[in-house]
């Protein structure tokens, strides 16, 4: 059999492709924490009790309208203590609620994304100061937003005083805008002209298409100078793309996802999960009904293109899922025997990267998650210092608490105007049922 040039260059690329992959496969630890699984809530130091005031609260939220249905999971010291279903999944068809149900977890993403870029730090690829420009030529010499005309959507811009890193994207603190959602109505025009995707999508186009004209478009501020919630994460997955040599998503499946079990999420379902997706949903009428078309279709992850990987907001996941990842943190970056990141790292990343930008003296922001302070702690109802957390477009959130190991994740998918207080109840009733 005679192979020609072409052939043999394509199979060389394949086989250094494998090679890089196996290369950087995640490491076998010496620790081995087990896999998160189920376990009597006295067996943790927890009561039973005082947990079951999570499932009253669950279900008076459904039975009173406020929420047309439930997921919540409770974990500590490895095990999962109290995980239940509520309401509906989709209540015209009538279709219940179940435990293994698949939520669109949007910016809950985003610490998922962070993960990735740290993992590829930890290889030595790039310093979190490098400027993204480095890696993304369209973002050297970023602009700053200094005037705008309303009648035609023009504006001015200044050069910035410093490039954007690594570090200001992980953060937060870049300057760069939130298209559709953006609360400067100014930047959000902008992004709008330019026909910038905010996470979701059903059309055929790509994170690099995305990103490389999002590089263009001026900046809420100087790099460093102030939190603005961002499109950051989605370059960040660009850069992963970048620095990885693979697809986005496929990097996600083969070095975090597979790892840790996680096999529930997704940018975009397969067909034999598509069924669990739960459907988000406003109230309307007096009655729960599925959320409209505007920006983008609520059906993104099981139709469409399925070509665009927002790290800031594109996966879908389940409670456990999501708890497993958790975990992992929890444990110093490591599960069931696979060693994610170093237990160093993972102290970087729970450290103060914003000052007194983020949250004042009761939070900060790390290179992945807010962060509790000892004044949040102390104010109460946040859990002990150094609790992580964060939450989701479609009203989904989470939290981890290190000192009490615990964690709690409820899922939701709802848009529009709720009388939902179950997520700071949430945390509240998590943290009284701990009897140790």
């Amino acid at each position: 059999m005679t192979i020609n040039n072409k052939h043999m260059k394509n199979l060389l690329k394949i086989v250094f492709i494998a090679l890089t992959v196996s290369l950087n496969a995640q490491t076998r630890s010496a620790q081995k924490s087990g896999l998160l699984v189920k376990g009597t809530p006295e067996s943790v130091g927890m009561s039973s009790e005082r947990l079951s005031r999570i499932d009253n609260m669950c279900k008076e939220a459904v039975e009173s309208g406020d929420l047309p249905g439930i997921v919540a999971l409770v974990a500590r010291k490895g095990k999962i203590v109290f995980h239940e279903a509520y309401g509906m999944a989709d209540d015209q068809s009538k279709r219940k609620m179940k435990k293994d149900d698949i939520f669109r977890i949007a910016s809950q993403s985003k610490a998922i994304t962070s993960t990735a870029v740290m993992m590829l730090w930890e290889e030595g690829k790039f310093r979190l100061d490098d400027p993204i420009s480095k890696y993304i030529a369209e973002f050297e010499n970023p602009m700053v937003l200094s005037s705008f005309r309303y009648g035609d959507t023009t504006y001015i811009a200044i050069p910035a005083v410093r490039e954007i890193t690594i570090r200001h994207l992980l953060t937060h603190t870049s300057g760069i805008g939130y298209a559709e959602i953006d609360p400067d109505e100014r930047i959000k025009l902008i992004h709008e002209k330019a026909g910038i995707i905010t996470a979701f999508t059903t059309d055929d186009v790509s994170i690099a298409e995305n990103i490389k004209k999002l590089a263009k478009l001026p900046l809420h501020h100087n790099p460093g100078e102030k939190y603005t919630y961002s499109l950051g994460l989605d370059v960040l997955g660009y850069f992963v793309e970048i620095v990885s040599g693979m697809p986005f998503d496929e990097f996600l499946r083969k070095r975090l996802f597979e790892p840790l079990g996680m096999d529930d999420t997704w940018f975009y379902l397969p067909e034999s999960r598509a069924d669990r997706l739960v459907t988000v949903q406003k109230r309307e009428s007096e009655e729960w009904v599925k959320y409209p078309i505007t920006f983008y279709d609520t059906d993104y992850p099981i139709t469409g293109a399925m070509k665009y990987f927002s790290g800031g907001g594109g996966l879908s996941s389940t409670a456990k899922d999501y708890a497993t990842f958790l975990q992992m943190y929890l444990n110093g970056g490591e599960l069931n025997g696979t060693r994610i990141l170093s237990r160093t790292t993972v102290q970087s990343v729970m450290g103060n990267q914003t000052g007194d930008l983020f949250g004042g003296d009761k939070s900060y922001y790390g290179l992945a998650f807010g962060v509790v302070t000892s004044k949040g702690q102390d104010a109460g109802g946040e859990g002990s210092e150094g609790t992580f957390s964060w939450g989701g477009y479609f009203n989904t959130s989470y939290f981890a608490d290190p000192v009490e190991q615990t964690i709690g994740i409820i899922m939701k998918q709802t848009r529009g105007p709720v009388n939902d207080e179950t997520g700071w109840k949430f945390r509240l009733l998590v943290n009284q049922a701990i009897d140790d």
